[in-house]
């Protein structure tokens, strides 16, 4: 490759005096004298064999020659300066996190921007979906996952345990009749119905016929679930730890003294590899946030 026959501190000093127009102003930004600035470029000058500037009373003007030096130097310094700034810049890392549409509506998308303060150079995509990812395969980075957290080459960790409720939203739970046969109910089509917690569970708990809690609304999605509660369309069985917050602030309100026992949500990952730290940063912020609010597993 062909070197440059100009000196670094003779361009930078054209650069400058060309951008500004003056090589007063010029000496000033770079900390040199003008003197000094006028005989790097004479030298540039004398080196080219052709004026780069017209030197006039109160300013300096590009020659033709001048201006085509000039966009070639502006346009290297830019290069350079974006090089060096990507250098500096942290590497950005991607976290992928796979977990139920209702874990992420309820629990993790309030949080997040807790996530982003502690883990400002990771980018966490969020996974939403009822198929439980392929960790061996890297489909996914981490998974929160309900109950059976435990399988060849999966690590889990539980994060925390469930238990569930019948509740509602304040205004309906005010007006509901004496007996539960008579609630407008709301039903969860569990995708994995083994130890579902549903309205036969809590009617043999209560002491209810079974068949007499089978009417009302059946949802597929426990997030259309949650929303249709809220909205006072009826009486769901939900979770007391995933919508905590939800009870703490009076949205719903348990209706009965009767509690289902569930089963605890676990923070999954592939045990064969040791994880990337960004990967084990957001497994430590999940599981902070776990306790931070006072529903840790046992």
């Amino acid at each position: 490759m062909n070197r440059i026959p100009f000196s670094l501190g003779a361009l930078h000093a054209f650069e400058a005096a060309a951008r500004l127009g003056s090589f007063k102003a010029a000496a000033a930004e770079l900390a040199l004298s003008p003197t000094a600035v006028s005989h790097r470029i004479r030298t540039l000058e004398a080196q080219l064999g052709k004026p780069l500037f017209e030197r006039r009373t109160r300013a300096v003007v590009l020659t033709a020659d001048g201006r085509l030096l000039a966009e070639a130097v502006s346009g290297s310094f830019a290069a350079i300066a974006e090089a060096a700034a990507r250098i500096r810049r942290p590497e950005r890392s991607r976290v992928i996190l796979a977990l139920t549409p209702e874990f992420a509506r309820q629990w993790l998308v309030p949080r997040l921007a807790g996530f982003q303060a502690a883990c400002p150079d990771t980018d966490l995509h969020i996974r939403a979906g009822y198929r439980a990812a392929d960790l061996a395969a890297g489909e996914a980075d981490l998974a929160v996952r309900y109950g059976g957290g435990a399988a060849p080459g999966i690590e889990a960790v539980p994060l925390f345990d469930e238990s569930f409720t019948a509740a509602a939203a304040p205004a309906l739970a005010a007006k509901l009749p004496a007996k539960p046969q008579n609630w407008p109910l709301l039903h969860l089509d569990w995708h994995k119905p083994q130890g579902a917690a549903d309205w036969t569970a809590w009617a043999q708990a209560a002491g209810v016929p079974p068949h007499t809690m089978q009417g009302g609304t059946r949802y597929s999605d426990a997030g259309h679930l949650i929303q249709a509660a809220l909205a006072g369309q009826g009486v769901a069985l939900l979770g007391r730890s995933l919508l905590a917050e939800e009870f703490r602030l009076g949205l719903l309100q348990s209706v009965s003294d009767i509690i289902l026992p569930g089963q605890p949500y676990y923070l999954c990952r592939a045990a064969h590899s040791l994880p990337l730290p960004a990967v084990r940063a957001a497994a430590d912020w999940l599981s902070a946030q776990s306790a931070a609010n006072g529903i840790q597993a046992a």
